[in-house]
């Protein structure tokens, strides 16, 4: 069961707006996301407006404000990347899931994300589903290994 919102604020000094991206990757930490119900305890919490707290959520790549699904698919789009191809992989993962890059399909089972490097430039293309590494990733094989998740 995950922990209240409150019990993971009693670690931060109360009113310390300097706080805020430690608290924020704590409970993104615990649920995974960021929700409207934390972020409002977050402001009552630190006293600053909850339009600062979805400023710096926003600001920040690594906040997310809706939960990820079930898979995660990072695509590298890193320069060796993006040298052999993966701009090209966007759009048949896009129509795959039928979500764009950034998002999560409708039935939560997956969110797309793209990514600046994940340190396979050998493997290049590459993409991580969960803690699965698919690299010299073609378009045609997309579709089969996306299946492996079904």
């Amino acid at each position: 069961m995950p922990t209240k919102i409150s019990d993971i604020l009693s670690h931060f000094t109360q009113g310390n707006s300097s706080e805020l991206i430690p608290i924020l990757q704590a409970v993104q930490a615990e649920y995974g996301f960021i929700s409207e119900e934390s972020v409002y305890e977050i402001s009552e919490y630190l006293n600053i407006p909850s339009s600062k707290i979805y400023g710096v959520a926003t600001f920040y790549a690594q906040f997310r404000l809706q939960p990820p699904g079930r898979h995660v698919i990072n695509l590298c789009t890193g320069t060796a990347c993006h040298v052999k191809g993966s701009e090209k992989l966007i759009p048949v993962f896009e129509q795959e899931l039928k979500c764009k890059a950034g998002e999560t399909t409708k039935d939560g089972r997956f969110t797309l994300n793209l990514v600046a490097c994940l340190g396979a430039c050998a493997l290049s293309p590459v993409v991580n589903i969960d803690s699965d590494f698919y690299g010299n990733l073609t378009a045609g094989e997309i579709k089969k290994i996306l299946r492996k998740y079904k």
